[in-house]
């Protein structure tokens, strides 16, 4: 197959590119590489195999045009995007017109060179209405719960989205719906909690789960200084490690016909859930070192608690999470590691 990965140099981008390459497609990854760590991501998958590298913008219309019509892809993963809630508070402009004008520039693309493609887009669970605003939550130890909601929540809460990342990536969810229902395209949404793993080059915006690992190896290696933790750290998140991720949408392309027109909550689920004072737990432990670490105000419209419940895909397609949390901090440690040029064991 043709496939093209906008945002292919990102993290999960250029994860799902070494997978399609080791498979054997045609691949064209489109990337503008603004982000800290693409270059490298870059890099290292060329190392990987043969394939069109394309520097383009995805807000820009005529390099989006461009590369669609000359490719013609079979599928598109659509992955670029401004991805941090902080981010979009501070450059809001640029956030919509990332996300929400570049998702629809794309759509308009396909419409003229690739109507038959595959269309999967990377969406967010910061579309729905903040579960504080219609559950009760249950303060605990560590974390936070939803008792109504012991599986996580399902794509039926109220689609409702808050802060300008939230309406700029409801927007282009909802564009992608509308392509399928209206032209016929055949798109698919994912609405993604935590994604974490190697190749994920995190900052304190955006990323939590690497940040804090990289921030516990710096403490055990270098005696850095104390981090701060936004909120009281019993906020809670599921954690998809990005090999699931990846087999996921390598399974759309297989049954695809099995998911278009609709969306799909995806996360790790209620058994990969980690609130944050739950992660410096087990790194403490892993690490065997004490971590220092302050707490500050919340974010602004942070959700206390977020599980996917993957109920809905799980009907649709022979996949599930296969690397438990553990498994997957710790092949996170080890990336973090070998980046730093260190032994493998972050021991």
């Amino acid at each position: 197959m043709r496939i093209l990965i906008t945002g292919g140099a990102g993290f999960v981008g250029s994860n799902l590119a070494k997978a399609a390459l080791e498979r054997g497609h045609q691949l064209c990854v489109f990337d503008n590489l603004s982000r800290h760590g693409c270059a490298a991501n870059l890099t290292w998958l060329q190392s990987a195999g043969r394939f069109r590298f394309v520097h383009g913008d995805i807000r820009c219309a005529s390099d989006v045009d461009l590369v669609v019509g000359d490719f013609c892809p079979n599928a598109v993963f659509h992955l670029a995007g401004q991805v941090a809630m902080t981010s979009s508070v501070a450059r809001p402009r640029l956030d919509f017109e990332t996300n929400a004008m570049g998702t629809f520039s794309l759509l308009e693309s396909l419409k003229r060179h690739a109507r038959e493609a595959l269309f999967i887009y990377s969406s967010t669970n910061k579309v729905y209405r903040r579960p504080e605003s219609f559950t009760r939550h249950v303060e605990q130890g560590t974390r936070y719960i939803t008792p109504e909601f012991p599986e996580g929540f399902p794509e039926t809460i109220p689609f409702d989205p808050e802060t300008p990342y939230g309406v700029s990536k409801g927007t282009a969810d909802a564009l992608v719906r509308d392509a399928h229902a209206i032209f016929g395209l055949r798109t698919v949404v994912f609405r993604h909690s935590s994604i974490y793993g190697g190749r994920q080059f995190a900052t304190f915006d955006q990323g939590w789960v690497s940040w804090f690992c990289a921030q516990a190896l710096s403490q055990k290696k270098f005696q850095a200084d104390s981090f701060t933790v936004a909120g009281s750290g019993k906020q809670v998140r599921d954690l998809l490690h990005a090999d699931d991720l990846v087999d996921l949408y390598l399974a759309v392309l297989d049954h695809g016909e099995s998911v278009i027109g609709e969306a799909f909550n995806v996360g790790g689920g209620i058994r990969n859930s980690m609130s944050i004072l739950e992660l410096l737990d087990f790194l403490q432990t892993e690490l065997d070192v004490r971590l220092r670490f302050d707490c500050i105000a919340p974010r602004a419209r942070d959700q206390k608690v977020f599980v996917a419940d993957n109920t809905k895909i799980f009907g649709r397609l022979s996949w599930k999470p296969e690397v438990d949390r553990a498994t997957g901090l710790r092949r996170t440690l080890t990336w973090l590691c070998e980046q730093e040029g260190g032994a493998c064991d972050p021991r």
